[in-house]
C-alpha cells in the first residue's frame, strides 16, 4: 500500500541533496620521486578544479543448466574503472600541474637529459613499476557545506597515464586547464561500514572453528556453523568450550531454523543470546 508523506518529510528527505563543488583531492607522489619534483604539493592539490568519482561493475557468468528454463548471473570479479580524470587550473607563474605531471612520466620512463632526447639515436629504457608508482595517497574527498559528512575515495597503486592536449589560440582569453589521467588497480571507499560477520558458537568437532576462550559474564551469540558435522540428539547439539576455570560441556536445543536455546551447566554466570 501506498504510504502518505507529510510536506515535513519530503522536505527532510528531499531538500538537501549533495552538492557536485564540495571536494578536494590530495595527489599521492612515489617516495623517491618527492625529492626530485620539489613543488608545494598543497598548491597543486588545491589547483585541481574537477574530478570524477570512480565507478566499478560486478562481471557475471551466465549459467542455464541449473534450473529449468531459467537462466542465472553469478559474480565472479570486480571490474573497476581503468583510470580517473582530473582537471587543474594552470597557474601564470610556474605551470605547476604541467610541469609536476611531465616530470613524474620523463621519470617513469627514463627518458634523460634534453641532449640526449635530440640525438638521432635516442631510446629509454622504463622503470620498475614500484619505482614510480604511488601506492596509496591519491585521495578524492566528497564531502558538504557542513563538513559533516566525508566520503573517501583512496586509489592503490596510482601513477600518470595521459596528460591532454592543452590549445592555446589568439582568441578571446580563458583560463588555462590541465587534464591528467591516473591508473590505479583499486579504489578504497572510507566512510561505509564492511558488514559485520556474525560471530560463531565454536566448539571441539569436525567443521567447527576453533575452541574459543570464553571469559566469566559473556553472552553467547551468533549462529553455529557446519551444524550438521556436530553429534545431535533429537534436536539437541553437544559441544565442548573452554572458560578460564577448564573445559566445560554445552547442550544447545535447536529449532530447524537454527535459533538456539542454550542449556549450559557451567560455574560462572552466562547469559544466553539469541542468533
Amino acid at each position: 500500500m501506498p504510504s502518505p508523506k507529510s510536506v515535513s518529510q519530503i522536505k527532510s528527505l528531499l531538500l538537501s541533496p549533495a552538492l557536485t563543488s564540495h571536494f578536494e583531492v590530495v595527489i599521492g607522489i612515489p617516495r623517491d620521486l618527492q625529492s626530485i619534483l620539489g613543488i608545494n604539493q598543497d598548491r597543486l592539490n588545491l589547483m585541481c578544479s574537477e574530478a570524477s568519482l570512480p565507478g566499478s561493475q560486478l562481471t557475471t557468468l551466465e549459467l542455464d543448466n541449473d534450473r529449468t528454463g531459467v537462466k542465472e548471473k553469478h559474480v565472479y570479479r570486480r571490474m573497476f574503472d581503468d583510470r580517473l580524470d582530473l582537471t587543474f587550473y594552470v597557474d601564470a607563474k610556474d605551470y605547476i600541474p604541467i610541469r609536476f605531471f611531465e616530470t613524474w612520466m620523463e621519470y617513469i620512463t627514463n627518458e634523460g637529459g634534453s641532449d640526449d632526447k635530440k640525438s638521432k639515436n635516442y631510446s629509454y629504457r622504463v622503470k620498475y613499476p614500484d619505482d614510480y608508482i604511488s601506492d596509496q595517497g591519491l585521495i578524492v574527498r566528497k564531502f558538504e557545506r557542513d563538513y559533516e559528512s566525508v566520503l573517501e575515495y583512496e586509489f592503490v597503486r596510482s601513477f600518470p597515464i595521459a596528460i591532454s592536449s592543452m590549445s592555446v589560440s589568439y582568441d578571446s582569453s580563458s583560463l588555462l586547464k590541465c587534464q591528467v589521467s591516473m591508473s590505479y588497480i583499486r579504489y578504497i571507499v572510507n566512510g561505509i561500514e564492511a558488514p559485520k560477520k556474525p560471530a560463531a558458537l565454536s566448539g571441539r568437532r569436525r567443521g567447527a572453528a576453533n575452541p574459543e576462550i570464553l571469559p566469566s559474564g559473556f553472552s553467547l551469540r551468533g549462529n553455529i556453523l557446519g551444524a550438521e558435522t556436530f553429534k545431535t540428539y533429537a534436536g539437541n547439539l553437544n559441544t565442548d568450550f573452554f572458560t578460564p576455570q577448564g573445559q566445560a560441556n554445552a547442550n544447545l536445543a535447536f529449532n530447524p531454523g537454527l535459533n538456539l536455546g542454550l542449556n549450559i551447566p557451567l560455574s560462572e554466570q552466562i547469559s544466553p543470546g539469541q542468533q
